[in-house]
């Protein structure tokens, strides 16, 4: 599993370099992207660019993420491909996320 991480001001983002999210590597992503965090912040953007495919295990991890970190930090996702997008869209975890169409990692967000 490949993770690759640039500095933001403020934050750090973090692409996942893979084309799917899924239970054969939901546990691997879930601890290392929790060491990543632990060590940078307040914000983690997640760009989910190469992800074409992205099942609950997926979406459980990211959301495991999310729900360890204190109110003063947050995850945002950004790059997200149709299909990631349907499965946010069908588990309303549009309205839990903030998603950012692009995936710039110099922080100009749309």
């Amino acid at each position: 599993m490949q993770l690759t991480t640039l500095p933001l001001p403020g934050g750090i983002h973090v692409r996942l370099d893979e084309s799917r999210l899924d239970a054969v590597i939901a546990i691997r992503f879930k601890d290392r992207l929790r060491e990543i965090v632990a060590h940078h912040g307040p914000l983690i953007l997640l760009d989910l660019g190469a992800v074409d495919f992205m099942d609950s295990s997926g979406l459980g991890a990211i959301l495991a993420i999310r729900r360890t970190l204190p109110d003063s930090r947050r995850i945002e996702l950004t790059g997200v491909t149709p299909n990631v997008d349907r499965v946010l869209r069908l588990t309303h975890m549009d309205t839990i996320f903030t998603i950012h169409r692009d995936s710039d990692p110099a922080g100009n967000r749309a």
